[in-house]
């Protein structure tokens, strides 16, 4: 095994990170703020990602095309937040209806199973070329970065708002929140909507990255995301209790399972076991909190002589 190769391959695996990092955060916001289990993702990043090569193929711009995927991302956001609350499905089953619906709207986006997109012909704003010799301001680390702060920024104020206090209050205590006044399907309608518009512009981001758009790119996007998450929570989550380093901690969560993922490859494992090894990763970082709780938290002693955990 040559060490060389692994470090080779780091500047894409940060950017790939960084990339699954907006999408993290699109799940952060429906798994941990809306307490909502939703499985739309898994169809949503590759509708972001066909809107996103079909417009730059009709002639759009990089921006255009990536804010009309992140508004395609929306749309599926809201047909599962209908599905859920006017229709009174079940959240998961909600996010799954509405994810076998998309694979048949991204293969009628795409027009075939896949397109493909050339850096040299299109004017992308990340690229796997874009990761090594060529200026800061154009490589792809670069511009991610600068991406998260920003998308973090923004939400650090929208959830400081009182349409996002609405939000977080409605998946804090749903039936409070309506005692308070909240109309707490609204509120759950646009949380879905914001985290799979944040997915489909990271789906946007990897079709331009990775040179295509495939109909099963999006396939294990849940994993990855929580993976993201419950890496981000578990590592830096006792440093990082400001809700907006919480972001920054889920995009850092992101880059460190790309980095596992990578080294596990480099180390010879059979690529037929990766998404064996994704689930495993989610598992262990979720079984953590409980261990720690059953295993190494000593029990208290108060008044009256009993144990208490």
């Amino acid at each position: 095994m040559n060490v060389l190769n692994l470090l080779i391959a780091m500047p894409g695996v940060l950017t790939q990170g960084l990339i699954w990092g907006i999408a993290a955060i699109g799940i952060y916001i429906t798994y941990r703020i809306l307490d909502f289990a939703d499985l739309t993702v898994d169809g949503s990043l590759c509708t972001g990602g066909a809107v996103c090569i079909m417009m730059l193929f009709s002639g759009y711009n990089v921006v255009i095309s990536m804010l009309a995927a992140t508004f395609a991302g929306m749309l599926t956001g809201l047909a599962t937040g209908i599905f859920h609350t006017f229709m009174g499905i079940p959240p998961i089953l909600s996010g799954i209806l509405t994810q076998l619906a998309l694979y048949s709207v991204n293969l009628e986006i795409m027009g075939k199973a896949n397109q493909v997109i050339n850096v040299d012909k299109y004017n992308l704003l990340v690229s796997l070329r874009y990761t090594k010799g060529v200026s800061i301001y154009k490589n792809s680390i670069f511009v991610m970065a600068v991406a998260i702060i920003l998308l973090v920024v923004i939400l650090y104020w929208f959830f400081g708002t009182e349409l996002g206090c609405a939000l977080r209050a409605t998946g804090c205590n749903d039936g409070m929140a309506r005692a308070q006044g909240i109309n707490t399907n609204f509120s759950k309608v646009l949380g879905l909507m914001i985290s799979n518009g944040l997915v489909g512009l990271s789906g946007a981001l990897l079709s331009q990255y990775q040179g295509f758009a495939d109909i099963n790119m999006a396939r294990g996007a849940i994993v990855i995301g929580l993976a993201a998450v419950i890496i981000g929570e578990a590592v830096f989550g006792r440093w990082f209790h400001n809700f907006g380093l919480k972001l920054i901690g889920i995009a850092c969560g992101s880059v460190l399972y790309f980095i596992v993922l990578q080294t596990v490859t480099w180390m010879g494992v059979d690529p037929n076991w990766l998404k064996f090894f994704s689930a495993m990763i989610v598992a262990i970082f979720l079984a953590i909190p409980y261990w720690k709780d059953k295993y190494f938290t000593k029990p208290t002693i108060k008044e009256g002589g009993k144990n208490h955990a």
